[in-house]
């Protein structure tokens, strides 16, 4: 008898593909707003957190699209 299962990446679809897209704008958007110190943090925090979270959402694009292909 033969299993047919596969463990590798499989592309995203439908919803999970709408969530990962919403999810990169979020972390792009709160990067961008601690960079731009909406939240009142000080400046040298904000700009750290913001870079990681722009880094961070970026990646997670990266990875959406090669997942896509």
């Amino acid at each position: 008898m033969e299993r047919n299962e596969n463990n590798g990446a499989q592309p995203p679809k439908g919803a999970r593909l709408a969530f990962g897209i919403l999810m990169v704008l979020v972390y792009l958007g709160v990067g961008l707003l601690f960079i731009f110190n909406f939240f009142g943090v000080t400046p040298a925090i904000s700009y750290v957190i913001g870079g990681l979270l722009c880094a961070y959402g970026i990646w997670r694009g990266v990875r959406l699209y090669k997942g896509w292909g």
